[in-house]
């Protein structure tokens, strides 16, 4: 017997996708650790990047954060200059949040270090494993991201 665990467990996709989360993890951490950040703060910069600035609400909710956690990541972000909080011109209530020049530059080189973290995670797949394997966890979260009610 090669495995150490129980094949009743191997068997629940839950379970293996929540181990292979936290062995992925562990690599992303430690790469976010030597910029003095953690995951939460990644997922901000990438979702600024990604979409461009966003409400504060908006942001927390497209990242599935708490949005009074999101208050935090950002006054942290802020403090080190890397994103802007100003008004929103299309609703003066709300809160806009931008990445500087040097949120961009820092996410660029996150996203390649993040891009490294999951080489390692995932070397013994195939690229076409990869690609199969990312295709189906995506559907799963789109799936689930449906099936919320809009907040």
């Amino acid at each position: 017997m090669d495995e150490l665990r129980p094949p009743t467990l191997l068997a629940l996709p839950s379970y293996l996708a929540g181990h292979v989360a936290r062995i992925g993890r562990r690599e992303l951490v430690a790469a976010l650790e030597a910029h003095d950040l953690r995951l939460p703060h990644f997922a901000v910069l990438a979702g600024l990047s990604d979409f461009g600035p966003l409400a504060q609400h908006a942001l927390a909710d497209r990242l599935g954060l708490n949005r009074s956690h999101l208050v935090g990541y950002l006054d942290e972000l802020e403090r080190r200059g890397l994103v802007g909080r100003e008004r929103d011109p299309d609703d003066r209530r709300r809160q806009r949040v931008t990445l500087t020049g040097a949120g961009k530059t820092l996410t660029r080189e996150l996203k390649k270090e993040a891009e490294r973290s999951q080489d390692v995670l995932l070397a013994e797949l195939s690229a076409k494993e990869r690609e199969t394997l990312i295709s189906l966890l995506r559907r799963v979260v789109v799936a689930d991201d449906r099936a919320r009610p809009a907040g």
